[in-house]
């Protein structure tokens, strides 16, 4: 049962997560992104406290309908909102490490997840998750700040100006640009505000453009590359499992310790193009293994791979204000769910051929 209904969710908050992450943005920066964040992880509890309480067949049913509904708002909302948070209150020298670490720190967690689910009785793994998201909830409402004081943000601001108008200048996909204090007309639209930072910032086109391939691309791989080393090589899931965890704890080391130290020095132009060139390496050998032992060889290359996505970020955050870090980021969001959507469109019949 599970098997068949899960994967016509995906497409469904797929579609609903493209267009509510630039709305999701426009209002926490009209109204604070603490405030924003409440309505998705309040929403999240519901699905697990449901299989928590029972699990039976209408139970689950009334689970998937919550379920769907919900990552209409969930699905990516909070990712979404902790890199516009990074993006307000990181200056930019830090930034792009800042959100190296986020991205570190959320593969962690994936990684406690799996291993609690492992080893906890079925009765117990819902209940355990709806604590989770309940303890992330009272955690984010009562110690964690809305942003740092005016003070702080405009030192931060002056000091970043005059530091990396030549540092961004030097780099060709910083060509002609500077730090934006504001672009955005208030009270506007958010697919008004899209357009308008579309029209006023090439560099932004061009992290939009990379982040809907990279998306796709990646959607496309996951969902093929199971299939294709089962067929291949004839993996079992035990394999699948011990190729999975090898990669999340090779992600996880490099995100949280090694990234960071150089991040910052290299610059996110340089991260981007390395991360791009390693994660195509990685996909051409994958593509052309000949052996079992290779696609574990392959993880050499998820370091680079995992930085692509904080790279944009850290680039398109570059484009706005302090208070317009949740615009930049929805849109860029959007665009990574779109390329989701599409993605087992074309990918789904390549794999039946």
């Amino acid at each position: 049962m599970f098997s068949r209904c899960l994967p016509h969710r995906f497409p469904t908050s797929g579609l609903g997560t493209m267009v509510m992450m630039p709305v999701i943005g426009n209002l926490s920066d009209r109204y604070g992104i603490k405030a924003i964040l409440t309505l998705p992880m309040c929403l999240s509890i519901l699905s697990p406290v449901i299989l928590g309480y029972r699990r039976d067949t209408h139970f689950f049913y009334l689970f998937y309908i919550i379920k769907i509904l919900t990552a209409l708002v969930c699905e990516g909302a909070v990712d979404c909102l902790a890199f516009a948070y990074v993006g307000e209150n990181i200056h930019d020298r830090t930034r792009i490490s800042a959100f190296s670490i986020l991205a570190g720190i959320k593969m962690i967690s994936a990684l406690c997840g799996t291993l609690v689910a492992r080893f906890l009785p079925v009765a117990w793994i819902f209940k355990v998750s709806a604590i989770s998201f309940l303890v992330g909830l009272l955690y984010m409402r009562i110690f964690l700040k809305e942003r740092l004081n005016d003070d702080e943000v405009g030192v931060h601001h002056q000091d970043d100006h005059a530091s990396s108008e030549i540092t961004m200048l030097a780099e060709p996909i910083l060509n002609d640009t500077t730090i934006k204090t504001s672009v955005f007309i208030k009270k506007q639209s958010s697919l008004k505000d899209m357009i308008f930072l579309m029209k006023t910032s090439t560099i932004f086109v061009q992290a939009l453009v990379v982040t809907f391939f990279s998306s796709f691309s990646d959607s496309g791989m996951q969902s093929a590359f199971l299939y294709f080393l089962k067929a291949r090589f004839g993996f079992d899931k035990n394999q699948f499992a011990d190729l999975l965890l090898l990669i999340t704890i090779v992600g996880s080391i490099s995100q949280l310790f090694v990234l960071p130290r150089f991040a910052s020095r290299i610059g996110e132009r340089k991260l981007l193009s390395t991360g791009l060139f390693m994660e195509f390496m990685n996909m051409a050998i994958v593509s052309i293994s000949w052996a079992p032992w290779v696609p574990y060889l392959t993880t050499v290359f998820v370091p680079g791979a995992i930085v692509v996505m904080p790279s944009v970020c850290g680039i398109a955050s570059r484009q706005a204000g302090p208070g317009e870090q949740g615009k930049v980021q929805g849109c860029i969001s959007g665009v990574k769910s779109f390329g989701k959507v599409v993605a087992p469109f074309v990918f789904s019949p390549l794999t039946g051929l």
